[in-house]
Formats: C-alpha cells, sequence, structure tokens
C-alpha cells in the first residue's frame, strides 16, 4: 500500500537525461496538463527546471501511478497529486495543486498532523480503515481510508517532505455496515408480529444509523390527496407526528409530483431546492430543514412512503439512498407479511384469548375422560404447570379427587348432561389442601367443559368478615358488661347520699364504695381506650399477689344491688385457712361478679344463692351455687359457648346465656384455671365451679366482716390553689373536695381570666385542664411560668388525655406533674403534701 525506503534510496540517486519539462510533464493527464500550464513564477520553489532532484523523482513516481497518490514539499508542504487522487479531492480540485497541504485538507489536521510531523521526523506510517469527515462536495462527508505516509529526502538526506499514496476504502465500510444492519435489523424484527411494532423498529434502527432527527412511516391516500403518519420514531426531543393527517400539495406540488413516479426525493435544504422553498414553512413546522422520501408503489400506485428528516441542511448519499430503499421494501414486506398472519390466527385466537387470559382455570374432557385442552391457569391451580396433559386420563392425572364429591358432580354431568357447581377442598398431593369452586358443563361429543377458580382467598375472607363480625359484638358487649356492674354500686351510693340522713360512719364507707368502683372503672376505661388488642383477642393481664378473700368480697359488693332487689339470700362460706392467688385483680373480679350476676339474674325472686371457699394442695375451688331455673344436659354443655343461649324462663325476660360466661371462661384460663357447670335439669338449680392455681396458703386469713383502713394521709399546710376548668361541675367539685383538706381555693372557667386571677393571688398551685376553650393548658403553663408572679408556683395538669405523647407535651410545658381524670385524690394530696406555701 506504500513505497518502502529501498524504493525511495534508489530513485534519490535518479538523474534525468533532459529537462524536466521534456520528460516530466510529458504525457496525458489532467494533472500533466495543468503542470505544463500553469504558470510557477510566484511558486516558492522557482520553475521546475530549478526543482530539486528528489522532488522530480518523487512527482515522476507519483504521476505514473495509477493508485491516488500525493506528495507535500519543502516548508510549505507544497501539495502534489495525480489523476487517480483527483477523486479524493472533490470540487477542491484544480485549486489544490501546489498549495500548502494543511490549506487544502484543514479539516483533517486535526487527526493527521501528529503522523504528518512524526514523517517528518523520519518515520513512516500505515493505517488501514481510518475514517475521516471530508469537504469534496458542498455538505461534509464520512469516508473511510487506508493509506502510508513516507519520508522524502533532499540530496543531502534531510527529511523535506512526504509521499502518501492512498486507497478510499469508503464503498467497502460502508458494503460492511450495510450487511451488518441488515443483519442486525433482522435479529430486531425476529419474533415481531405486529405491523406497527416493526415499522417502528425498522425506523429506529435507520434513524440510529443515519443520525437522523425523525423517522416515519405514512400511508398516503392520493385520491385524496393526503397522508396518514403510522409510526414515527424521533430523537433529541423532535416532537412526534404519528397519527396526524396532512394534506400532500402542502410540501410542494413538485416534490409530491417526484414521488408519484416512484423517485426517491432527496431535500438537502428545504429553504434552497426550488421544489420545496416555497413551502418551507410546512417543513419547519415539524422541524425539516432536509429530507429523504423513498415512495412504495402498489399496482403502480403511490400508497406509501418512508420519510428520513434531517433539522439541519443535510448532503444525502447515494448510500444513504439506497439503504432508505431496501429498508423500506424489506420492512413493509415484513409488516405485510405479519398482517396477513394476523388475520389468519384472529378467528382462533378469538376464543383462545378469551380462555388464556382469563383469571380462572378452563379444561375440556372428552367422554372418556381424557384431556382435551387446560389453560395456564387451570394448570397452575391443578398444580400441573408445564406439563403436557393433553391426552392423558383425567382420573391418572388427579388421582386424589377420585371418591371425592367432585368426581361425583363430574359423573353425574356426564350423565344427566345438566350442568352442576360444587365448592371443593381439594386434597392436594404435595401441597396444602385449597378450597375450589368448581363447575361443569355438557362439552362437545359427550364430553364436559369444566370452569374452576381458586377460592381460598374468599373463604379466608368470608372467615375475616365473619371473625371480625364476632370480634366487633365481643367488643361492644364485653363493654356493656364492664361498664354496668361498678355502675350498679356506684348509683346506690348516689341515692343513698341524696337522703342526706347519714351519720359520718356511714358516709365514710358509701364514700369509699363510690372511690372503688370509680377506680375500677377507671381501669375499665383505659383498657378499652386499646381497641386493636380487644378487637384481636389480646386481653393483658396485670397479676399482682392476691387474697381470694378481698377478690371475692369486692365481687360480692359488686352484686349485691340486684341480690337485694330480687330479694335472695347469698350465703358466703369461707374457709379456715384462705388461700393467696397471683392475678389480675381487676379481671378476677369481674369474673366472679359474672358468675353471681348470673346466678341472681336467673334464680326465681327469694332464692337462695351460695358462694363457697375451698383451698386444697395446688389450688382454690370456689363455687356458686344456685336453685334457679336449671339448664338442660345439652345447655350445660354449651354454657360458656359465646352467644349460647336458651329460654330460661317463661316469660323470656331474663333472655340466655351470652356473652358473660364466655368472658369468664376466657379469663378464668388466661390465669391457668378452669371452669365448669352442672345442672340436673330444668327447675333444679346450677353450679358453676372455678379453679384457680393456688400459690401459697394465707398464714393470717382475713376474716369475712374484717374491715380495710385507709392509710392516713399526710399532713399537708394550708394552700392557695387555683383551679381551671371549663367544666363547671368538675371544677366545683374538686373545689369542694380541697377545701375540705383546708386548702385556699379559686376557680376560673377559662385561660385568660385564670392568667388574671393569678397575678393577682399569686397561687401556690395551679391545676389545669388541657382541653380548654380559649387558650390550651399547656400554653396557659407556659404563660403562668412566663410570668414572675406564677414563676415558682407548681403546675399540675388535670386531663382527660392519658397517653404518653400527651404526658410528655405536659411536661414539656411547664407542668410539674400529670394526672389523668377522674383525678386520684390521694395521688393528689401526696403531690399538695409536698408544696411548702410561697
Amino acid at each position: 500500500m506504500g513505497i518502502d525506503q529501498r524504493t525511495f534510496a534508489s530513485l534519490r540517486n535518479f538523474t534525468f537525461m533532459s529537462s524536466i519539462k521534456n520528460r516530466l510533464f510529458v504525457g496525458d493527464g489532467q494533472v500533466r496538463a495543468l503542470l505544463r500550464d500553469r504558470d510557477w513564477s510566484d511558486f516558492p520553489l522557482g520553475e521546475p527546471d530549478t526543482w530539486p532532484a528528489p522532488l522530480k523523482t518523487a512527482l515522476q513516481l507519483m504521476l505514473d501511478s495509477t493508485q491516488p497518490t500525493c506528495l507535500s514539499w519543502g516548508d510549505q508542504l507544497s501539495f502534489f497529486y495525480n489523476d487517480a487522487y483527483i477523486a479524493v479531492l472533490g470540487q477542491k480540485h484544480p485549486q489544490a495543486l501546489a498549495k500548502p497541504f494543511w490549506q487544502v485538507w484543514a479539516e483533517v489536521e486535526s487527526t493527521l498532523a501528529l503522523e504528518v510531523n512524526e514523517t517528518l521526523a523520519g518515520g513512516s506510517v500505515f493505517n488501514q480503515n481510518v475514517l475521516f469527515r471530508i469537504f469534496r462536495k458542498e455538505q461534509p462527508e464520512d469516508t473511510w481510508f487506508t493509506y502510508s505516509l513516507l519520508p522524502l529526502r533532499d540530496e543531502y538526506g534531510q527529511v523535506v517532505g512526504v509521499f502518501n499514496p492512498c486507497m478510499e476504502t469508503t464503498s467497502q465500510i460502508r458494503g460492511e455496515q450495510r450487511a451488518d444492519f441488515f443483519l442486525r435489523l433482522a435479529d430486531r424484527l425476529k419474533g415481531l408480529t405486529v405491523p406497527d411494532e416493526i415499522t417502528l423498529a425498522a425506523s429506529e434502527a435507520l434513524g440510529s444509523y443515519l443520525r437522523a432527527a425523525r423517522v416515519l412511516y405514512a400511508e398516503v391516500n392520493d385520491a385524496a390527496g393526503t397522508f396518514t403518519i403510522r409510526q414515527d420514531w424521533t430523537r433529541d426531543g423532535l416532537a412526534s407526528v404519528a397519527g396526524e393527517v396532512r394534506t400532500l400539495d402542502s410540501f410542494g406540488a413538485q416534490a409530491i409530483s417526484t414521488l408519484r413516479a416512484g423517485q426517491a426525493l432527496l431535500i438537502n435544504d428545504v429553504t434552497q431546492d426550488l421544489r420545496t422553498a416555497d413551502h418551507a414553512d410546512a417543513y419547519k413546522k415539524i422541524g425539516i430543514s432536509a429530507s429523504l422520501t423513498i415512495p412504495l408503489m402498489r399496482s403502480g400506485q403511490f400508497t406509501l412512503m418512508l420519510s428520513v428528516h434531517q433539522t439541519e441542511p443535510y448532503a444525502w448519499t447515494d448510500t444513504d439512498v439506497q439503504l432508505a430503499y431496501d429498508l423500506a421494501e424489506r420492512t413493509w414486506a415484513a409488516a405485510e407479511s405479519a398482517r396477513a398472519y394476523q388475520e389468519l390466527l384472529i378467528e382462533r385466537d378469538r376464543s383462545q384469548a378469551v380462555f388464556d387470559t382469563m383469571t380462572e382455570g378452563f379444561g375440556m374432557l372428552d367422554a372418556n375422560w381424557n384431556v382435551l385442552y387446560m389453560n395456564a391457569e387451570g394448570l397452575r391451580i391443578g398444580n400441573r404447570p408445564g406439563q403436557k396433559l393433553v391426552g392423558g386420563n383425567h382420573w391418572e392425572l388427579w388421582p386424589e379427587v377420585v371418591g371425592s364429591d367432585l368426581e361425583r358432580m363430574y359423573r353425574r354431568v356426564m350423565q344427566t348432561r345438566a350442568p352442576e357447581s360444587v365448592e371443593f377442598l381439594h386434597a392436594y398431593l404435595d401441597r396444602d389442601p385449597g378450597w375450589l369452586e368448581v363447575r361443569a358443563y355438557p362439552g362437545v361429543d359427550g364430553g364436559l367443559s369444566i370452569f374452576f377458580r381458586d377460592v381460598n382467598n374468599r373463604k379466608e375472607a368470608e372467615e375475616k368478615l365473619r371473625d371480625a363480625d364476632r370480634r366487633k359484638d365481643e367488643f361492644l358487649a364485653m363493654l356493656a358488661h364492664e361498664l354496668r356492674n361498678p355502675l350498679a354500686p356506684i348509683g346506690a351510693a348516689a341515692q343513698l347520699l341524696q337522703l342526706g340522713k347519714l351519720d359520718n360512719e356511714r358516709v365514710k364507707k358509701t364514700s369509699e364504695v363510690i372511690g372503688r368502683q370509680v377506680n375500677h372503672m377507671t381501669g375499665l376505661i383505659d383498657d378499652l381506650l386499646d381497641v386493636s388488642r380487644v378487637t384481636s383477642g389480646r386481653i393483658e393481664l396485670d397479676k399482682v399477689e392476691l387474697d381470694i378473700d378481698h377478690v371475692i368480697n369486692d365481687a360480692v359488693e359488686q352484686v349485691n344491688p340486684l341480690i337485694r332487689a330480687r330479694r335472695h339470700e347469698l350465703v358466703v362460706r369461707h374457709p379456715s385457712q384462705a388461700g393467696t392467688i397471683c392475678g389480675d385483680r381487676k379481671r378476677l373480679v369481674q369474673v366472679m361478679a359474672n358468675v353471681l350476676n348470673n346466678a341472681a339474674k336467673y334464680t326465681a325472686d327469694g332464692g337462695h344463692i351460695a358462694l363457697t371457699t375451698l383451698v386444697r394442695e395446688a389450688d382454690v375451688l370456689i363455687e356458686v351455687t344456685d336453685d334457679g331455673i336449671g339448664m338442660t344436659p345439652e345447655m350445660s354443655s354449651h354454657a360458656f359457648d359465646l352467644f349460647a343461649q336458651a329460654e330460661r324462663t317463661s316469660d323470656r325476660s331474663s333472655g340466655g346465656l351470652g356473652l358473660g360466661l364466655s368472658l369468664v371462661k376466657s379469663l378464668v384460663e388466661l390465669h391457668g384455671g378452669i371452669v365448669t357447670c352442672k345442672s340436673d335439669g330444668l327447675g333444679k338449680g346450677s353450679t358453676f365451679s372455678i379453679v384457680l392455681p393456688l400459690l401459697r396458703p394465707n398464714a393470717n386469713p382475713a376474716s369475712v366482716n374484717s374491715v380495710v383502713v385507709a392509710s392516713e394521709t399526710p399532713a399537708t399546710a394550708r394552700l392557695r390553689i387555683l383551679v381551671v376548668d371549663d367544666n363547671v361541675d368538675a371544677a366545683e367539685m374538686l373545689k369542694l373536695v380541697l377545701e375540705a383538706s383546708g386548702h385556699d381555693v379559686m376557680v376560673e372557667h377559662g385561660a385568660h381570666l385564670a392568667l388574671e386571677t393569678s397575678k393577682r393571688e399569686q397561687p401556690d398551685v395551679c391545676l389545669l385542664d388541657i382541653g380548654l376553650p380559649d387558650i390550651d393548658g399547656n400554653e396557659l403553663a407556659r404563660q403562668l411560668r412566663a410570668q414572675p408572679e406564677t414563676r415558682e408556683a407548681v403546675l399540675v395538669a388535670v386531663t382527660g388525655y392519658g397517653q404518653d405523647r400527651d404526658r410528655n407535651d405536659a411536661l414539656a410545658a411547664g407542668f410539674n406533674h400529670h394526672l389523668v381524670k377522674p383525678v386520684d385524690i390521694a395521688k393528689l394530696a401526696s403531690i399538695l403534701s409536698a408544696v411548702k406555701p410561697i
């Protein structure tokens, strides 16, 4: 591909026998003619007769070569070339002759400069298939060359030029690229069966290859003078025009005439081409500065077109046109083939798609129980995915259903030819059973068509709904049961206090009853706030060491109002030595109260009830016996079931066994105990027995009539207390309690008035409600802390908000203490006892 150094060594010694004009420029050819006719007076090397012998030798060799060859000589690298090189120069010829090399080839200086300098330094360069972007027409084009760069030396051996034989390989590279392009396109289109997908994939491939801005396919209605853009591919943010309908003439009648004639339309610049210049605005509106459009003719009619767009002027090459022609024909042929294939399959696919895409299994059996068809969902549900079942016998494929309700249903439908359905628990061989809903219909040729679906989720949802409904009812019933019992003694105590004729001892005992029951209700309300815990069946126990007698006494106290109202005789028998258990006092009182309440409720007025406690070696037995209406053996076995009911009175006023006993059973079992009931029959009473694990015997058993004495409250100094609560009754009751303890109390029902009063009275303690109407209690606390008169006062939050977050917010606002309503008076007294007057 080049000339080696040995050849040049011999050429250096070549001498001419006559003048250069007689020998060097003799012969035919465009370049020799230019050399003979040129005026060399202004040439840096002077007239040809004075040129150095090595240059003459190199020129002679170059001009005689049939291979494109050029050379550059001297300080300016004066440029010479032969006739074969004219095709490389293009429009640069003939002005390039004898001009400085970098003036001729300015566009390749960045690519060749290092190699030229290397050659001028004495080295040689050989490269194959190098890409150059050169100007030999109006627009730049990509070309590939294989070339050598060899040093030219003067008579003194100094390198003074570059000899450059070359060969353009653009056609070869383009051919390889074209072949590779269509190979990759074939791979891309392989498997595509939708015509629009095929055209879009081809458009993207062509656009990427040509670095175009848009490629589109359009259907032409030549009779109407319109075209519809079916698909387009765009890049660099160019807007899509897919789906648009446009008129042909808006892009130039001459241009469209070219297409109607079946010829490719090349527009290098829409503003300069005479066919489009008057319609340039139409092109610019869709971002086109240059376009290549290939018409596709069917039966001599212009029906389709492929159009490639550039956003800047662009010189289309013959290679571009041929590539676009070939792609248009191949793509449209593939799209037409796909369209025809789709239409052949459409009838089959309509029915097939229904079965393959539906969310339930579908299968077909022949009259001999062989599988004719099974869709994908059927294979999944039947636990046979990926297996070829067609032709197999149903009973061999699914032996687990032999002898089941499903088999019997299938055989009935096969015989009667009447459709049936069944919900069937499928006992799979290798996985957990699952519920199926199966519908069988008479099929063709005496067989069956079967639809089936997995209904496990529905079954689980139904169970969850039933469970949620049950838990909701249980929650509401529990709420009623929990609150009703303590309300009875509170109501009785309130009525007693209203009589106004009680001595101090009775008032004290009545107050103690109210206090205990209020504490009990407060605890219940705290528990009921956690609705998720109750509805999910999780009840946490606060277990402590308990004397069983105390539990029984509290329960009897709750039930006494009903006992007295029904005029029952209640006998409580204690053991000689009481026992100690570990449990939740509130819950165990609830258990005993429910059992006693049940006995009182279902025993006729004036009846007898006995409660007996027996301490045994490892447990304590508590029995409640009544002479009430009793139970049948069947009812006795279900007495503790949730919602179990029976008619136990002729007027049904007493209802039946409901939630109370079910709650008893759950709570006793949570304490590690058991509860049972027995009855000799209707009218013969009932006995309920509760067994709880014994912690240890009590060495000093409490007497039934023992009195629990409250601890003395520490002496408290007389304090000035400001109570702020918008609930008038609550504020007044708290004032009465505090005044009874010897304190001076001021009451305000709003935050603004409280601030004025606090400045004037300077209280030692402020009891503040949080939910005030004008300023909330936390903000009031911050303002009290900010003013000098109350900066040192003890601030106590008295609120119905009892969550940890509420407590943290209150303490952050400046409160010293946080109490939840109803206020624990003993705890408040303890707080006040530690306060010293300001």
